[in-house]
């Protein structure tokens, strides 16, 4: 069964998927020991790994269609892609759908930004006519019929932020009569504005938290009782991995050795998340005894 159809599988239960951000296979890993049903491979943290350099399109298409591909292989729960903007006109979508199927996604998201796109948290959001984004999302969904795939399709505006609510919730329900299978409403920093996207969408739909944020008060008990079908935890590992660097980074400089750094996991430990083992047991059923 193909990542996407475990996906729609677990969205049929009913319930809410917490889905955290990894911004690379390692952390994906991370995310599936600890329980996880599902990973998000967030452009933001993408960028930040593969360059160094903030989510401002940066990274091309193919660039993000081999970073997912390679966070597919190294789990078994399903990956939910981030695809900005589809990286074109309706042939680049066609394409963009094709490359991340191939890579073995569970779900895509495409935003309605003008590109170049920027973090959906970032002001100066420039976005593109409601019926353009309509006619993105169609082409998405006729791209994924001519595949033969069932990868989830997940519609999301950024008007929140520079529209207001009502604007971001037109422009979902519009999205949502397109042949999506989610609605999200990203840029979401207050209480409030969940709430309102709650109440405002009937449709399945999903929420990304930012830590930091009023919105990351709310428990997701909380966000399941408002409806809410995944939640994104898109920068939690991302910013708690950067922090523990720089600490030990500061430590070995300051103290000259590592000794003293906490916390640390130990050799043992990052074997096993790597999976040592299983590697080192199939070389040496396949090679010659010396």
């Amino acid at each position: 069964m193909s990542a996407a159809a475990r996906l729609r599988a677990r969205l049929a239960e009913g319930g809410i998927i917490a889905a955290p951000g990894a911004p690379d296979a390692l952390t994906a890993r991370l995310v599936e020991k600890a329980g996880f049903g599902a990973v998000y491979m967030t452009g933001l943290g993408a960028t930040a790994v593969r360059v160094g350099q903030p989510d401002l399109s940066i990274l091309t298409q193919t660039e993000m269609a081999d970073h997912a591909r390679a966070m597919v292989r190294a789990v078994g729960i399903p990956v939910i892609a981030d695809a900005d903007t589809g990286y074109g006109g309706p042939l680049n979508m066609r394409r963009t759908v094709r490359e991340y199927v191939q890579a073995g996604v569970g779900a895509m998201h495409i935003e309605d930004q003008i590109s170049p796109k920027r973090c959906g948290q970032l002001s100066g959001v420039r976005l593109i006519d409601r019926q353009e984004g309509v006619l993105r999302l169609k082409a998405a969904a006729e791209a994924r019929a001519e595949a033969g795939a069932d990868v989830v399709i997940i519609g999301r505006t950024d008007a929140l932020q520079p529209e207001g609510l009502d604007s971001a919730l037109d422009r979902a329900k519009a999205y949502g009569d397109a042949g999506v299978d989610l609605l999200f409403v990203d840029g979401v920093k207050t209480r409030a504005e969940v709430e309102g996207i709650s109440a405002g969408l009937s449709a399945p739909k999903i929420v990304s938290i930012v830590d930091g944020t009023d919105a990351a008060n709310l428990t997701l008990t909380e966000l399941e009782q408002m409806g809410f079908s995944m939640v994104l935890y898109a920068v939690t590992t991302l910013f708690s991995a950067a922090a523990a660097v720089r600490s030990a980074l500061d430590h070995l400089k300051a103290q000259g050795t590592p000794q003293g750094i906490a916390p640390q996991i130990t050799y043992a430990e990052f074997c096993d998340i790597v999976g040592l083992a299983d590697f080192q047991d199939f070389a040496h059923r396949h090679e010659i005894d010396g």
